[in-house]
């Protein structure tokens, strides 16, 4: 079996190559971004009190690292049974990985809203149909994403979500949790990448955003020659259009990116 090539935030990354690992899957993690705090912990902190005020209908958390990032023991002692009663607010997730982060950080699970277990793909669509009967008008809904680093203070990420939140009468804020940028690559780990576009390895792809890098970081590498499982329909769409030669799709769950792994040939 090939190996595999995690892809993910650092953290994140390493997690991941540890669980494949243990079953039986050569992995290593390969960081296509890098995480990193806020241009403005003020306006960070702003919307930490007042989710800690009960402001908010529903918090959505866009990625574990929007958790990681935002939760910190106060906020999610807020949101927890601990709370007076008045605070009332939910906590929405985009799928499974997130509200295992959100119940590590402290938050009542008993507060967190996620997709179907078995829904098709982790993402806002999916999310909103779990949802949806929470908002009506006057409903306040904090978004808590990221954005690239030297971009936009309000973020970028889940305006489809805001979009069907507006359409119903909710009114959405945003607040940045952390910032993604390129990572620097020692010259190790520039020879693997360049050696896997080519040698059979699976890259593991989660974010169209990391493909973008890896183009930026190998400018002019032919990607004919690499395979690539995308965990989202767009991602797929994003390394086909980097040039992989051969891309397949999973939904991001581990026993189903296990699966997809050992059916590769």
């Amino acid at each position: 079996m090939a190996r595999v090539i995690v892809t993910r935030p650092e953290r994140e990354a390493l997690q991941w190559a540890e669980q494949l690992r243990a079953h039986g899957i050569d992995a290593c993690a390969l960081p296509l971004i890098a995480i990193g705090p806020p241009a403005d912990p003020a306006a960070l902190a702003q919307a930490r009190a007042r989710v800690q005020q009960g402001a908010y209908g529903a918090v959505m958390v866009v990625s574990s690292n929007a958790a990681q990032h935002f939760f910190d023991e106060k906020t999610a002692l807020a949101l927890s049974r601990k709370a007076q009663d008045a605070i009332k607010s939910r906590v929405w997730s985009p799928g499974p990985g997130t509200a295992r982060a959100l119940r590590a950080l402290g938050v009542d699970g008993a507060r967190i809203d996620t997709p179907a277990a078995d829904a098709t793909q982790f993402d806002s669509e999916a999310l909103w149909p779990q949802v949806a009967g929470q908002v009506g008008p006057g409903t306040r809904v904090l978004i808590v994403r990221g954005t690239e680093a030297g971009a936009a203070e309000e973020g970028t990420g889940r305006d489809w979500l805001a979009r069907q939140i507006r359409a119903t009468g909710g009114e959405v804020d945003f607040t940045v949790a952390y910032t993604r940028s390129a990572p620097q690559w020692d010259a190790a780990q520039r020879r693997q990448a360049q050696e896997a576009a080519d040698n059979g390895a699976l890259w593991l792809l989660s974010s169209s955003q990391a493909v973008d890098h890896l183009r930026a970081a190998l400018p002019g590498q032919d990607w004919h020659g690499a395979r690539a499982l995308a965990t989202h329909p767009r991602i797929a769409q994003a390394a086909r259009a980097a040039g992989f030669g051969s891309v397949h799709e999973c939904r991001p769950a581990l026993r189903d990116v296990l699966a997809s792994i050992e059916s590769l040939p």
